[in-house]
């Protein structure tokens, strides 16, 4: 039975050590032996730290996932273990203090093995980096997971794990789950305790990237914050009997349309809901000017890399440079500083003021639709953050092209891998809803995955 581990989902593993079918350490050993078979041709780990794992499992565990073996992005700490966040300024880091959200964690009972890779700072849309090198597919190893959690959604994909932890400023979460094949859900702002010191205004959220539905309604009702503004969520464990009012667009915020592979998921994917008895109607994209979002974010992210310079000054003696930090970063350092001095202040703004028309756009609904990505899934080398600066940009500014106002607006989102593309991989489908709709998102990916269930599908890999 040991060997048929790495098949299930979180909750059924859990199950599984409630009953004394098999012990937290048989599940760990079953994810070892996984990882060690399909890692190197993924690498989708940053770090791992097996024989914590397995003295954690023979400890004392409580909670509902009890046992269950999980890995955390590595743009989030976890103590005792390296904490690089993708860039060689940081290659020797360990962190030394739990955050509020691996506290939970470890309080649901969750085994971390490792941390997953991701893009440097988490601000690409691919994950390949200097510092780690590439994360591949598994549906096809010549391409991209994604980014900045695409060492997550690829460790999910390939079966090393049922769960992973993910962050999601711009579709950090959703856009590898659509890459690889896995759900990807993003809550609202402030649902879930924080994981960093440093939300990025508010753009930034944690969560998880999951084989099923349930393994992230889970994840969700041990994480969120007891203070929302919001009623709690709970656990969901069901979909609903409401019949919901879906829009769907497939133009991008930059007025582009979408490749023809996207398109068809996407028509597929309205034609299932309404064989599902929802009412779902074309509607027009959102009316928001996404090069302003893209310049918002970037200044943002600009001013926080300037800011870290700053910092590492007095560590290092000297500005990090081309040994430290990647050229993407550095360019784009060198872009916000001939910034207007009020770059800031006007990013700021512009997330409360295209959030709000997004928040206002949503409201018309129950959910709307749209593609996770564009595009089919980009060959590794696409965003290689040595690329030039301006095709980097106008790529990730049609990568983001319908993730990204979800975070300025502060709404839940999540991508659901219904159907595929070229060869096999996977698109994703991208739903949204209004603030405080968590519930309506997952009773309606209950739905999605019982008609089309996903899980099932399993990529080839050696092992």
């Amino acid at each position: 039975m040991t060997d048929e581990l790495w098949k299930l989902d979180a909750l059924a593993q859990a199950a599984l050590v409630r009953r004394g079918d098999v012990t937290p350490l048989e599940l760990v050993d079953a994810a070892i032996a996984r990882i060690e078979a399909v890692e190197p041709q993924v690498h989708a780990l940053a770090y791992r730290d097996f024989e914590y794992a397995r003295q954690r499992a023979q400890a004392p565990l409580s909670g509902p996932l009890a046992g269950v073996p999980f890995l955390v992005k590595d743009l989030s700490a976890y103590p005792g273990m390296r904490h690089a966040m993708g860039s060689r300024l940081f290659a020797t880091n360990v962190a030394t203090e739990p955050t509020l959200y691996t506290e939970r964690l470890d309080a649901a009972g969750l085994i971390v093995l490792g941390k997953t890779t991701t893009s440097e700072f988490g601000l690409l849309g691919s994950t390949e980096t200097l510092l780690e090198g590439a994360t591949h597919n598994p549906w096809d190893l010549e391409r991209t997971a994604g980014g900045s959690s695409g060492g997550s959604a690829a460790a999910v994909a390939a079966r090393m794990v049922a769960m992973a932890h993910g962050s999601d400023g711009g579709g950090s979460i959703r856009t590898p789950a659509s890459m690889n094949g896995v759900f990807g859900f993003k809550p609202g702002r402030g649902r879930v305790v924080p994981s960093t010191p440093d939300d990025m205004h508010g753009l930034l959220v944690d969560h998880g990237l999951s084989l099923r539905v349930a393994d992230s309604a889970m994840l969700l009702s041990l994480t969120e914050r007891v203070d929302s503004q919001e009623p709690p969520v709970g656990f969901v464990s069901e979909p609903s009997a409401q019949r919901l009012r879906i829009g769907w667009y497939t133009e991008t915020l930059t007025g582009q349309q979408s490749g023809a592979a996207a398109r068809d998921v996407l028509l597929r994917s309205v034609e299932l809901c309404r064989d599902l008895g929802h009412n779902v109607c074309e509607t027009p994209p959102p009316p928001i000017d996404g090069a302003a979002l893209g310049d918002a974010f970037f200044t943002l992210a600009g001013a926080a890399m300037d800011t870290l310079c700053q910092m590492m000054v007095h560590a290092l003696g000297r500005p990090p440079d081309e040994r430290e930090l990647e050229p993407f970063v550095l360019d784009l350092i060198e872009w916000y500083r001939r910034q207007p001095e009020d770059g800031v202040e006007r990013a700021r703004a512009a997330i409360g003021t295209l959030g709000g028309a997004m928040r206002d756009y949503c409201e018309g609904f129950d959910v709307v639709m749209c593609p996770t990505q564009p595009m089919e899934t980009w060959h590794l080398g696409t965003l290689a953050p040595d690329r030039d600066y301006a095709a980097i940009m106008t790529g990730m500014e049609r990568l983001a092209g319908y993730t990204a106002i979800h975070n300025f607006a502060g709404i839940p989102a999540m991508s659901v891998p219904l159907f595929t593309g070229e060869g096999g991989v996977p698109l994703g489908t991208h739903f949204a809803a209004p603030i405080g709709a968590e519930r309506t998102l997952l009773a309606l990916a209950y739905e999605l995955e019982s008609a089309c269930p996903w899980h099932q599908r399993v990529p080839v890999m050696r092992g």
